[in-house]
């Protein structure tokens, strides 16, 4: 079984050992997402300098040792968006620098990017996938959920070796550095904390009122998962919230499912509902209107274009055209909405030739 560093004394010691010349690093993380409703960071993977181990934060008082070690460190990562944001939760910042073999894999051709695909390509060895939903928070972990854990890291360290060197191979190593870093901008860029984050995917489609609706609901599913330590998904998913909105707009009642029908939530859904009715119409949400771009053939064509030169290009490479160039920027750039130079990469610019 892999070692456990579990007390402030233990992480401690764990650092200094550590902590040489050469940081160099691999982490993943687990949370409890799927089963809490606000999710915390329930263990962070780390492999260094020939040591796999598992770092319990819940059993830890202090994470300041980790957080100033990763401070001077090369992280090696898999899809680590996801890891990103848990450490910028965690520890208010991010590591040094940020490698995401991920990136390095669809930059060299890979269609098959998951990690235990990578192992499989590179290492011949099948990782299990058996406790990705498990429960992260629950002590003790099992013996079946501390494989699976160790095992998301003790290749990541060879799998970045493995992807560099093609990368140089190929002469794409730049583009991987400033992939890398421009996904680790995005990360620290975003705020979690805006005001309208109940405009969720599908809202455009409300009117005012059903938007005034909409806002409602989400106010109530928020405190209803916050008192029932669940996610938001286990109250109410996210495309019923929008089908209720439109419904209610409507006067229309909405289908109460038999687990909020208890005395206590309904007295509580029925408060949201007369909040939201009794709003006047000077205060229900106004609609953001997507811009609506007018038939151009010219544009049209333009836009055809680019595509067949983007893609044209992604062929002769053997990569995924959208890490090229996405379609959505292909229409704002063609469409003079956005400068090119501020959403390409100079890689992305050069072999574009804009």
């Amino acid at each position: 079984m892999p070692e456990i560093i579990d007390s402030f004394d233990r992480i401690q010691s764990l650092i200094e050992e550590l902590s040489g010349d050469v940081r160099i690093c691999a982490i993943d993380t687990e949370a409890d997402s799927l089963h809490r409703y606000k999710e915390s960071l329930c263990l962070i993977q780390l492999s260094a300098a020939g040591k796999n181990v598992l770092i319990d934060p819940l059993a830890i008082d202090d994470m300041m040792p980790m957080a100033t070690y990763l401070d001077e460190c090369q992280v090696w990562m898999h899809g680590a968006d996801y890891d990103m944001t848990m450490l910028k939760r965690e520890f208010g910042r991010l590591p040094n620098q940020v490698w995401d073999t991920q990136i390095g894999a669809r930059l060299l051709g890979l269609r098959k990017f998951g990690l235990s695909d990578l192992v499989e390509h590179w290492f011949g060895v099948t990782l299990l996938k058996t406790s990705q939903k498990a429960d992260w928070g629950k002590r003790p972990l099992t013996d079946k959920m501390l494989d699976y854990a160790i095992n998301d890291v003790v290749y990541l360290l060879p799998l970045g070796e493995c992807i560099v060197e093609e990368l140089i191979e190929l002469g794409r190593y730049d583009w991987f550095v400033e992939s890398c870093n421009a996904a680790y901008a995005k990360v620290m860029a975003r705020n979690d904390s805006r005001e309208d984050l109940w405009r969720i995917n599908g809202s455009g489609r409300l009117n005012p009122r059903g938007l005034c609706y909409l806002k409602h609901l989400w106010q109530w599913r928020e405190s209803e998962a916050a008192m029932w330590d669940k996610p938001t998904f286990m109250v109410l998913n996210n495309k019923d919230m929008i089908l209720w909105a439109e419904l209610l707009a409507e006067d229309k009642p909405a289908p109460l499912p038999r687990h909020l029908a208890r005395p206590d939530r309904l007295k509580r859904f029925e408060a949201a509902l007369s909040t939201a009715h009794t709003a006047q119409e000077n205060d229900w949400p106004k609609k953001i209107r997507a811009i609506k771009r007018k038939k151009d053939a010219i544009l049209d064509k333009e836009l055809d274009h680019l595509i067949k030169h983007r893609n044209a290009i992604a062929d002769r490479l053997q990569i995924d055209p959208a890490l090229i160039l996405s379609r959505s920027n292909a229409e704002a750039i063609v469409a003079k909405e956005v400068c090119a130079e501020n959403v390409l990469m100079n890689w992305q610019s050069k072999l574009l030739g804009i």
